[in-house]
């Protein structure tokens, strides 16, 4: 419990930290101004839940679930760091990957078309959803079970907490410009915030799924690249504040 503490310090630092880049950078600081006070209620609530509420359910409600249905199972997974670290980075990423897809199809869309109301690129707006789109992502119960299941969890949760970080990251507006080597040794298989703003397009959103890696987009045909920026980002709904928060059916 210790070393997921300190994680979620590590992940709260970094989130102040790209709060603290949007507010003095020009461009964040309008956005900010112009956001509507249904937005920042929108994107307060999400961040609480995703920052307080989550990790407290992991922590109890499911962790508990796991004991009760892996009685002796309990830190049976005895591997090294770096296993730990690419189970977290690499084979979770891949669910999430297809978790992802899944939000997008018809049936879940109604749910997941919350997160792509934002209109801007903005740190804020990471965990903008209803109140309980969390209980449909893999993370809440994958993470859960591997921190039952293994003996020494600290390589998964450092690949938990830069998975965190970069998804905070990609829906800033801190973009590494293109003619840099930065750009260059990241951009061919990490996803940038360059790629989830096309993303979050209102035209062509059904692209750039990955968490981490472009592998998984690039292996199932929906990697779309593109050095420029989308001119209009986030799609129109006509739905009470109430209803994106509970039933946007």
């Amino acid at each position: 419990m210790r070393i997921q503490s300190f994680a979620q310090l590590l992940i709260f630092a970094f989130f102040i930290g790209l709060v603290g880049w949007t507010i003095t950078n020009q461009v964040g600081r309008t956005q900010l101004k112009i956001k509507s006070r249904e937005d920042w209620l929108l994107d307060g609530i999400g961040l609480t839940i995703q920052g307080i509420l989550i990790p407290l359910l992991q922590a109890t409600l499911v962790y508990f679930f796991y004991q009760h249905l892996l009685p002796t199972q309990q830190g049976y997974l005895k591997v090294p760091l770096i296993t730990n670290f690419i189970i977290s980075f690499v084979v979770v990423d891949y669910l999430y990957y297809w978790n992802h897809r899944l939000l997008h199809t018809k049936f879940f869309w109604k749910v997941h078309q919350v997160h792509h109301t934002i209109t801007q690129m903005d740190v804020l707006g990471t965990s903008r959803n209803t109140l309980w789109t969390s209980l449909l992502i893999v993370y809440l119960w994958i993470h859960t079970l591997f921190l039952y299941l293994l003996a020494d969890p600290t390589g998964y949760l450092l690949g938990v907490s830069l998975t965190s970080a970069l998804d905070l990251w990609r829906h800033s507006r801190l973009m590494i410009p293109t003619n840099t080597r930065l750009y260059q040794l990241l951009s061919s298989w990490l996803i940038l915030p360059q790629d989830h703003t096309w993303h979050h397009c209102r035209e062509i959103c059904n692209y750039n799924y990955g968490a981490n890696l472009k592998i998984w987009d690039k292996l199932h045909g929906t990697y779309y690249e593109n050095k420029k920026l989308p001119s209009m980002i986030g799609i129109p709904i006509s739905l009470s504040l109430v209803k994106k928060l509970l039933f946007p059916f």
